[in-house]
């Protein structure tokens, strides 16, 4: 049950991503709700599970948009890897250790694009960058975090219910 919830969860926002959530934009930046839903998923199931789904998104982003196949993919792969590491930690029910992680993973996953892209074109302002992309993107990603951590959160409380009283006769 799982993994049909998780998969058509991912799915489902990947859609949203890349069709309405582009409408949502504020001067062409726009949260990256697949990053969000990778670290959630590992700060509540931990970094197997966060592993899956930074996959599952990464090669979702590889086919559809990347031009190296599996750039996105290890992207959200270490994203989710590291962040779920820290799952043992900290209180689920906690709403400001998602968003710090979210804002880091964004921070991160922005960094590295520009990295990629100064490599590849030999084309960056890193003033630019850190002004125009990196801020806004992260003030952002933590303000949309809430809420996804929300709906995760109580999705996932409902799953572990369903598990936990699975083989249970009444």
């Amino acid at each position: 049950m799982r993994i049909i919830v998780t998969t058509v969860l991912v799915l489902i926002n990947f859609i949203l991503q890349t069709t309405l959530f582009q409408h949502l934009a504020i001067q062409s930046i726009f949260p990256n709700t697949a990053l969000i839903i990778a670290v959630s998923y590992a700060l509540l199931r931990g970094s197997k599970e966060g592993c899956i789904v930074g996959i599952l998104t990464g090669l979702l982003f590889d086919v559809f948009f990347g031009t190296a196949m599996g750039y996105y993919t290890l992207l959200f792969f270490a994203i989710s890897y590291f962040t779920g590491r820290s799952q043992k930690n900290f209180y689920r029910e906690n709403y400001l250790l998602p968003i710090i992680f979210c804002t880091m993973a964004a921070g991160m996953y922005e960094t590295f694009q520009f990295i990629t892209e100064l490599i590849l074109r030999k084309d960056g302002n890193i003033l630019f960058f850190i002004i125009k992309i990196l801020i806004p993107t992260i003030v952002y990603t933590a303000v949309v975090t809430v809420p996804i951590y929300r709906v995760l959160f109580g999705l996932n409380e409902w799953l572990e219910l369903k598990e936990k009283y699975k083989y249970r006769l009444f």
